[in-house]
């Protein structure tokens, strides 16, 4: 926007997104070095990035008061791998003013500690920028508001960020997040299964600062619930237990997907599929249940096909895998021996398969960003192979073509990482998706509901 100024000093910390690889299937691993970006912008803002009110719609007059610790939340951003908050001393917005400018805050909320600056943080102002991998702003900073608006004064626990409520089924694997507490850097996450009997304790996760990988998949029909807390190294509760967060699986799905991180979610190096944001399956016009599991191969999709999809019975099983294949090195001619049972196993459940043309990937950004291992040279040569087996199948859908740059790579446009494809490629896949169902299976998807998909700020 016009007049506004924008100062970057430094470059964004190396980050990794290890979710996808096969050594890792259940995490992502954010690693953080000591040298901090730093974005502070002055002038105008854009009304349209304003932080969410998210305690109180009503105005808050800001008053002379102590404050200790304090929580501020926003939207997520389409492309964000990071966001940056400064508080000002009031709601003047010159370089002068700042109180207090954090960085390298990788979920859309932050816990801050305000108490050495006694009752004048009453009378703070606060603002927010989300920055991409560069630590360049993405759009501008949102307009300060007043510190006491729509935020949560002295919280006690980690804040879930998970959205399984607003999508159409809950995961099979679902993945934990949260806002942490000031200063945590481990949690502790339970997972309840109720009943009128009571709840019944499923397991206990231990998680690191900002989500957790589930490694056990939910295919018993119920309600369930999770919550978080943080604890020190040895394990011991330096928080209290953060509010419910429910979940149902219910069954049948008459629509499911069966794949590896790319069906999964997640994004932009940061964001977990617990979000909307990255799942493809937000964005188609029909409900899809999410049977993926980030770091799969073919061949364990396969492995676990009657102990995961068969629970569902679904009429449509959506089959997208092979890029955890052949960026490992795994032949074509394998990949495509694992597709092929995997569909002689739908027909012999009655099931209708839809296999996908797995996405490319872009070693480059593999390599300098994620830090995920060079694969070999000929991995273009086994994905050609295995689409060409897709592109023959009675129902099928290419869509790894419009995610291609003119050498056949993931458009380096559509990744930050350059394995997961981010919110462009995720809305192209799961619309492509949804009109390729309601074309082909009407006597399925025309008694489906579809859930509301969201709008995302600029997008």
């Amino acid at each position: 926007m016009i007049g506004t100024l924008c100062l970057a000093a430094g470059l964004l910390a190396e980050t990794t997104a290890m979710a996808a690889t096969t050594n890792q299937t259940n995490k992502r691993v954010i690693q953080k070095t000591a040298q901090s970006p730093r974005v502070i912008a002055f002038g105008r803002n854009d009304e349209k990035t304003s932080p969410a009110k998210t305690v109180e719609e009503k105005q808050v007059k800001p008053l002379a008061m102590k404050i200790g610790k304090i929580r501020l939340t926003w939207p997520e951003r389409p492309s964000a791998v990071q966001y940056q908050v400064v508080v000002l001393r009031s709601e003047q917005d010159v370089e002068a003013n700042i109180a207090l400018a954090k960085e390298q805050i990788f979920t859309n909320g932050v816990d801050l500690d305000l108490s050495r600056f006694g009752e004048d943080a009453g009378k703070f102002y606060w603002k927010v920028c989300a920055l991409d991998y560069n630590g360049n702003p993405i759009g501008h900073f949102s307009k300060p508001q007043p510190i006491l608006e729509g935020s949560e004064l002295n919280p006690i626990a980690p804040k879930p960020t998970t959205q399984f409520e607003q999508m159409d089924y809950a995961p099979v694997y679902p993945v934990y997040s949260w806002i942490p507490t000031e200063g945590a850097k481990h949690h502790e996450v339970q997972v309840y299964r109720t009943s009128p009997d009571g709840d019944t304790l499923v397991h206990s996760l231990r998680a690191g600062t900002y989500d957790v990988y589930e490694d056990g998949g939910y295919t018993t029909p119920g309600k369930y619930y999770w919550r978080v807390r943080a604890v020190d190294a040895y394990g011991f509760a330096i928080s209290e237990w953060s509010g419910r967060k429910y979940f149902t699986v219910t069954a049948p799905t008459p629509i499911a997907a069966l794949g590896d991180s790319i069906t999964h979610g997640g994004g932009a190096m940061s964001v977990p599929p617990g979000y909307l944001l990255y799942d493809w399956e937000t964005y188609s016009s029909v409900p899809v249940k999410n049977i993926g599991f980030s770091g799969n191969t073919t061949g364990d999709m396969l492995e676990r096909f009657e102990r995961d999809v068969l629970p569902f019975s679904p009429r449509v099983l959506v089959i997208m895998g092979g890029v955890n294949d052949y960026r490992a090195g795994t032949n074509g001619w394998h990949i495509v021996q694992n597709l092929k049972a995997i569909k002689e196993k739908c027909d012999a459940y009655g099931i209708i398969p839809v296999f996908l043309t797995p996405t490319p990937i872009n070693p480059t950004l593999m390599v300098k960003r994620a830090h995920i291992d060079q694969p070999p040279y000929d991995w273009k040569t086994h994905q050609d192979y295995v689409n060409d087996w897709v592109m023959q199948q009675t129902y099928h859908l290419d869509i790894a073509s419009m995610l291609s740059d003119s050498s056949g790579w993931l458009n380096a446009s559509y990744t930050t990482d350059g394995l997961h494809p981010d919110y462009f490629g995720k809305k192209y896949i799961g619309e492509q998706v949804g009109l390729y169902l309601k074309q082909h299976f009407p006597w399925v998807t025309n008694t489906l509901t579809k859930k509301p998909v969201p709008q995302y700020m600029g997008h």
